[in-house]
């Protein structure tokens, strides 16, 4: 599959190779070496498996122009037990890669699809890959969340709670809601942006949890409709100033407002 990518990034294409998965590969590595009699390392894996990945991974890359101007990007898949991520071949595939997507299946015993456990799923090339406009929400998204999935789990042993943490925990199950999307149905980058603003800045708290994916559509319709300017700067990776984010924060509450009137 590498190769095959790599003949058609020479063409100057943009290619996408999805290993999966290099667990199990790693396995049937491990099962031949063993019955080849070499020493085994840890978790009885040879000592070369580190290498072995790492030089299949390395491949990947961004040709320059005299080359044929074509990439290869890599999307390695890793299976884990007993969601331990900081077992020898996920932590070996963490150190080589760029960042993780971690699928808890936790998550997705309770419904919440696509299974993205936010803590645990880090980016380090962060705001060099992103449109511009997301790194002024993921930030208060992250902290969110962060705060209310430590709230939910102290919470479940205690009924006396206070108001302020009500309020958190409330706003966080807001935010799990708005981060459920169907299967194939993207989300337009503009639309994405102005859903998480509502969502962190309060907008949607008053509507039930039972109607977000109602409110949700509302919103994106409106900016859509009423702020198509911002929304294309937002495509082209422009900035995203306060002014746009005050007016996007009115437009979604006028859309929230008229939804909860109408019942």
């Amino acid at each position: 599959a590498a190769s095959i990518g790599e003949f058609f990034m020479q063409q100057g294409r943009d290619v996408l190779v999805i290993y999966d998965d290099l667990t199990h590969h790693a396995r049937a590595y491990r099962e031949l070496s063993l019955l080849l009699r070499r020493p085994p390392g840890r978790e009885a894996y040879p000592g070369d498996i580190f290498y072995i990945h790492s030089r299949l991974l390395e491949r990947s890359t961004h040709l320059k122009a005299e080359y044929g101007g074509g990439s290869l990007t890599a999307l390695p898949i890793v299976e884990t037990h007993a969601q331990d991520m900081s077992a020898y071949i996920p932590t070996n595939l963490i150190s080589i890669t760029d960042g993780q997507i971690y699928l808890s299946p936790t998550l997705f015993q309770k419904g919440i699809i696509p299974a993205v456990e936010v803590g645990r799923s880090v980016s380090r090339v962060g705001g060099k890959a992103q449109v511009r406009a997301y790194q002024s929400v993921v930030g208060d998204l992250r902290l969110a969340y962060a705060q209310f999935e430590e709230l939910e789990i102290f919470s479940r042993f205690s009924t006396r709670l206070d108001e302020q943490t009500r309020k958190t925990l409330d706003r966080g199950r807001h935010v799990r809601e708005t981060l459920k999307q169907p299967q194939y149905q993207p989300i337009p980058v503009a639309e994405q942006i102005a859903v998480l603003l509502s969502v962190t800045n309060g907008v949607l708290d008053p509507v039930p949890l039972a109607r977000i994916e109602e409110a949700e559509h509302a919103i994106r319709r409106a900016v859509t409709e009423k702020l198509p300017e911002i929304c294309r700067d937002i495509h082209a990776g422009n900035p995203f100033p306060q002014e746009s984010r005050e007016q996007f924060l009115k437009v979604a509450q006028q859309a929230v407002d008229a939804l909860l009137e109408t019942g």
